[in-house]
């Protein structure tokens, strides 16, 4: 019997900027930035693929790529499990002695990448090889659990030419999203990317399966042509307008897009508290692994609170998240907020619906959007 993953390409895009994440990104590509007291964001989708049964997932980052590329060879490569290809740097990194760096500087991939396709044509040779027959398309920010097994075994049953992952939310989130819509039998009828103004409250929850071949043509044809070089923009429009069978597959578990410092805090919150959507203990542990951590409901100076073991707390935490290495100071009080890899809360300080970064920042949530979350 052929396994699920036989003939399909996982990529995953990891090339974001992560503009809307603000401060909470300066000097920091998006995909590294850290999550839940365990891991980065890109650890999540890396996680599924493993899950799933793919053996390899091909990287799609011109951002900041060497900085990327070095952190995921670190992290994944060197232990059984997934690898990440980095397309036409692999050679250089599989070269390498022990799961070491390379050494020196790596040769340029071309003119900056303008979006989510361009990623797919500069790397087509390793995208479309012999015996591809379905591309697998994730995405580097998103937080959730997921074995793709049932979404690639549903498109393959469909013989739709793509099937696309949606969830449905909160409408007042929508407009950061693309918002779908189908007819009674699941096919998709809309999908318009970012609406100013939603009429529904589904989203494309952005990771989906190609048909391969159909992919690839669409990425040719729209080439050359005034395009914004985006899926979500203009070749998922570009199937739908002409009349490519596209299917919809929902996610019913927790699904969540990290794409401003508002959600990134709310999500935090969500996870410091007995019914988190994700607990920590069943995320993907790069951040410190040896280190064990724990969602803690009350303890001496802790209450409803993610904690790692060994934690310098002179202080009192009450919801918050802590990632390893992070030093609470004496009759300091942190109340609903997000202690950051090496952060240092100050003696006696008063932390509320705040983050506080490594280099010792803190950046305060606003208030009234805060209080909204439960």
């Amino acid at each position: 019997m052929a396994d699920t993953t036989d003939g399909v390409r996982a990529v995953l895009l990891a090339g974001g900027e992560g503009r809307r994440m603000g401060w909470l990104g300066d000097g920091l590509p998006k995909p590294l930035v850290p999550f839940g007291g365990a891991c980065r964001l890109v650890d999540f989708s890396l996680a599924n693929a493993h899950r799933t049964g793919f053996g390899e997932v091909l990287l799609l980052s011109q951002h900041e790529e060497r900085r990327v590329m070095d952190a995921l060879h670190l992290d994944w490569n060197t232990t059984p499990g997934v690898r990440v290809h980095f397309g036409p740097h692999d050679a250089a990194y599989r070269s390498s002695r022990d799961g070491a760096l390379p050494q020196g500087p790596l040769a340029p991939t071309g003119p900056r990448e303008r979006g989510t396709a361009d990623a797919l044509i500069r790397k087509a040779e390793y995208v479309f090889g012999e015996g591809t027959s379905e591309v697998l398309v994730l995405h580097a920010d998103h937080v959730y659990h997921h074995d793709y097994g049932r979404l690639i075994a549903e498109h393959r049953a469909s013989r739709a030419a793509l099937t696309i992952a949606y969830q449905r939310i909160e409408r007042r989130w929508v407009h950061l999203f693309g918002m779908v819509g189908f007819d009674g039998r699941g096919n998709l009828t809309d999908f318009v990317e970012k609406p100013p103004e939603p009429t529904s409250d589904l989203v494309f929850a952005a990771f989906c399966v190609f048909d391969a071949t159909v992919l690839h043509r669409y990425l040719e044809l729209l080439d050359g042509t005034s395009w914004q070089h985006d899926l979500s923009r203009d070749v998922i429009p570009a199937m739908l307008a002409r009349g490519e069978r596209i299917r919809g597959y929902e996610v019913r578990a927790h699904w969540e897009d990290i794409g401003t410092v508002e959600r990134y805090h709310r999500a935090h919150l969500a996870l410091a508290g007995p019914h988190a959507p994700l607990p920590v203990a069943g995320m993907p542990w790069t951040l410190s692994p040896g280190t064990h951590r724990s969602f803690v409901e009350r303890a001496e100076g802790v209450t409803r609170s993610v904690v790692p073991d060994g934690l310098a707390n002179g202080g009192s935490l009450d919801r918050s998240v802590v990632f390893p290495g992070a030093r609470i100071g004496t009759g300091a009080r942190v109340h609903r907020s997000v202690v950051m890899p090496g952060a240092r809360v100050p003696d006696h300080a008063r932390i509320d619906s705040s983050v506080v970064l490594g280099t010792g920042e803190t950046h305060v949530i606003e208030h009234e959007r805060t209080e909204r979350i439960t």
